[in-house]
């Protein structure tokens, strides 16, 4: 049979999904043709925050390479764009003059951004934060430039934000409405989620019109109807979206506020579909993720002649991360007159969780800062479920963190985990059971689960454990370490150790790396594994470290240098201090200040006076720089404190002195306070320990960064000689388990706490996790031979540096 000729308008999410389920369908059916205005292959828009961020590359959150497009027999046309449809030929023209014929023709063209129509909107630096060509801009506007603003307090505005703080740059969001997010949240989780990205550090101005965008030809700032006017030396368009439809309209196809489609996103024309952004149903234009998938798969039932139940609409929920920040909501989630909702806040945890109910149904709610509910809530909603036989307060609490059980365990097969691509628990488990997936990567690739957001993978992890039972290893829930490779964290490492492997090239040839070079992902991860699983053997490759680390100080936005002296358990002295003072006024430092680790911060260090600046302090580098143990903060303990029960500065310097120079996955926080009343803020830490009658409590997973958490209680032992070598034991166990740049906080999440403290049970284990911490130990080289080896004079200047 001949194929037909499919050709698809626009390479994005939804359009290449629709291919995806027609080829799941048959592979024989089409001749396809795909056109994109961009000049890459299709990627995952949602995660363009995370590149911004720094999180992750471009590369990373390719959803379908070249290399899928070929094994497809796919023609795709990059950086090419269909200007004009002829109805009357069947076939597509584009702006390079390409004409393509075609039997059915599907138009996912998206939607563009919408930029204010106000003076100065075409001014260098300002832009929208819509493609990869916008992240582009705003990551190299970011070296040059530190004042930012962004128009718009949705989530793609505060996501931009986000992105830019972690750039460096001074930000301010801009919004119309009385509190953020007012589409998917209500206004108390508006407030809330505001009151976290203000203490992450970003401005806000609320109800604040904007009149005009100032400079001439490079934006300076901004100016707002009221007459006041803000400094700015980027601008971020973040207002909203419009459905892509100037080709649809010029070429007859009826169009309202987007293409108008039938059930079966058909449109006015015969054998002419539209899916997507740009598509309208009932009225509705759809901007989430879900919906569209839902459409491209009824559509591509129905382009393959394969029956299909009609497109009735969606279900409109967002459950998300923002900056951090754990947020969902679902349905109607206002209150009316026929709607009253249930409210739960808990103020210490900053968590607020609302249902709204018509009747003795659900019909919306918001969570904020714990969404584990958020799928049960929607299969609820969609379900028009009676909850009258139900306690209306434990709907929101069912299975959930007062329980301690398996919110996942209890969900039934048909509940929906994966919102995005709408998966269900029961796709997943016979994804494992039936078609041998084993990881989550494995379960993305056979169902789609976790593929487009995200946000679904801890759930999806359960069910891989839940379903693999009692032995399974948590290591099969790890994902390929990079684009560059397919293998896991683990199986690099398993490979490391059965092979030999000894410095990174050798792991790259050996295990097939698709990049020669690597990538800045993987360079760093590698350097670390190789190290980890043979410290006497393998030579530290500094090109492979991060900048910070190779300079062994930390670089600040001017381009100057930060460098902290080790000051164990945060004890110093005066001959110390005189010495600091003296380095000070010797290289004019412009900025001294004292850390929140208890040390001394020297700020605006050239970088051709860091050999000196170390020479003439005399100290050891407190690796503020470092994936390594960065401090042990103490209270003055019971030497001094009227409240001490224990000598907090002995233990805190006796671990700094033991642990420092130590390379961990990521950086390492340790606090010893004397009492419960806990100055040091020991809860908060990554090891922390909190001084009580006749010995000492240990606290492990703390985080106070953006995302806090406290910290879970490990033991409690009467022993200095305990708490050494539990901490050995952990520190080992957390070095040889976590995936590189894995904080403590999130590998205690995933690995879960019982697991760790049945391995430290263990006392063979413990042993000989503690025999592998002494290998590690033993072989900690001087940080600054490495940069400066062909420098003899370099090297005598920073000899006492060695760590022992």
């Amino acid at each position: 049979m001949e194929k037909k000729k499919l050709v698809l308008v626009g390479n994005g999410m939804a359009g290449v999904r629709t291919i995806e389920e027609i080829l799941s369908i048959s592979k024989e059916l089409f001749e396809i043709t795909i056109f994109g205005s961009e000049p890459h292959p299709n990627y995952n828009r949602i995660l363009l925050s995370k590149v911004l961020q720094g999180d992750t590359s471009v590369q990373d959150i390719t959803l379908n390479d070249w290399a899928w497009y070929r094994t497809n027999n796919i023609q795709l046309y990059t950086g090419e764009t269909v200007i004009k449809i002829d109805c009357s030929r069947n076939a597509v023209i584009t702006d390079k003059g390409r004409i393509e014929p075609y039997d059915e023709l599907i138009l996912a063209t998206g939607s563009l951004p919408f930029i204010l129509p106000i003076p100065g909107k075409d001014l260098d630096g300002v832009t929208a934060f819509r493609d990869i060509k916008d992240t582009e801009v705003m990551l190299e506007t970011s070296k040059q430039f530190k004042k930012a603003a962004v128009i718009g307090g949705g989530l793609l505005g505060l996501e931009a934000a986000r992105g830019l703080l972690n750039l460096g740059m001074d930000v301010t969001v801009i919004h119309l409405a009385p509190y953020l997010m007012e589409r998917q949240l209500d206004p108390t989780a508006g407030k809330l989620l505001q009151t976290e990205l203000e203490k992450q550090g970003v401005n806000f101005l609320l109800e604040k019109p904007t009149q005009e965008i100032l400079g001439e030809e490079r934006v300076k700032g901004l100016r707002f109807s009221d007459g006041t006017e803000l400094e700015a030396d980027l601008v971020v368009m973040a207002a909203g979206i419009r459905p892509n439809v100037d080709l649809a309209r010029e070429s007859g196809l009826l169009v309202n506020r987007g293409i108008v489609v039938n059930d079966y996103m058909e449109t006015n024309i015969p054998h002419i579909y539209a899916v997507g952004e740009c598509a309208e149903h009932n009225g509705i234009a759809y901007g989430l993720v879900a919906p569209l998938y839902e459409q491209g798969k009824i559509l591509a039932k129905q382009i393959s002649k394969v029956r299909t139940e009609p497109y009735k609409g969606s279900i409109l929920f967002t459950q998300l991360k923002v900056s951090g920040v754990e947020v969902f909501s679902a349905g109607d989630f206002y209150e009316e007159k026929d709607k009253k909702a249930i409210k739960v806040f808990d103020e210490q945890n900053n968590i607020y969780k609302k249902i709204v109910l018509s009747g003795d149904q659900i019909v919306g709610a918001v969570l904020f800062g714990n969404s584990s509910e958020g799928n049960r809530l929607v299969s609820m909603i969609q379900k028009k479920t009676d909850i009258s036989n139900l306690t209306k307060v434990a709907i929101l609490n069912q299975n959930g963190e007062d329980s301690g059980d398996s919110l996942t365990a209890a969900m039934s097969n048909e509940e929906i985990i994966c919102g995005c691509n709408g998966v269900s628990k029961g796709t997943i488990i016979e994804a494992i059971q039936e078609k041998g997936c084993s990881t989550v990567n494995d379960i993305k690739e056979c169902t789609s689960a976790s593929r487009s957001c995200g946000g679904c993978k801890p759930l999806v992890a359960e069910i891989l454990q839940i379903t693999l039972g009692s032995e399974a290893d948590v290591s099969l829930q790890k994902e390929p370490i990079c684009s560059c490779t397919s293998l896991s964290r683990d199986e690099v490492i398993e490979e490391i150790k059965t092979k030999g492997l000894t410095h990174i090239k050798e792991v790259m040839f050996v295990l097939g790396w698709s990049t020669e070079e690597g990538c800045s992902k993987c360079r760093p991860a590698l350097n670390y594994y190789l190290g980890m699983v043979n410290p006497t053997g393998y030579e530290d490759e500094k090109q492979s470290r991060f900048v910070n680390e190779r300079m062994h100080a930390n670089i600040q936005k001017d381009g100057t240098y930060s460098v902290v002296p080790r000051m164990y358990g945060g004890v110093t002295n005066s001959h110390d201090l005189r010495r600091i003072a003296d380095v000070v006024d010797k290289y004019d430092i412009p900025l001294v200040k004292l850390t929140g680790g208890q040390r001394i911060d020297l700020l605006g260090v050239k970088k051709e006076d860091l050999p000196k600046v170390w020479k003439d302090l005399d100290m050891p580098s407190g690796f503020a720089y470092g994936k390594s143990l960065r401090t042990v903060k103490t209270c003055v303990g019971d030497q001094f404190c009227r409240f001490g029960t224990q000598d907090s500065i002995s233990l805190g310097t006796m671990l700094e002195k033991r642990f420092e120079g130590l390379q961990t996955p990521h950086k390492v926080k340790m606090a010893v306070s004397a009492c419960p009343r806990s100055c040091a803020e020991s809860g908060f830490k990554d090891i922390g320990f909190i001084g009580i009658d006749g010995g000492w409590e240990i606290y492990v997973g703390g985080n106070g960064g953006t995302h806090i958490r406290g910290g879970d209680i490990l033991y409690k032992v009467k022993t200095e000689e305990e708490v050494m070598g539990i901490t050995g034991a952990y520190l080992q166990y957390y070095r040889e388990t976590a995936n590189y740049l894995e904080r403590t906080s999130a590998w205690i999440e995933r690995v879960g706490l019982e697991h760790v403290r049945a391995v430290l049970d263990d006392q063979e284990k413990r042993a000989a996790l503690n025999a592998r911490m002494e290998k590690a130990l033993s072989v900690i080289r001087d940080p600054w031979k490495e940069i400066t080896e062909d420098q003899k004079v370099r090297k005598e200047l920073f000899e006492s540096m060695v760590m022992s």
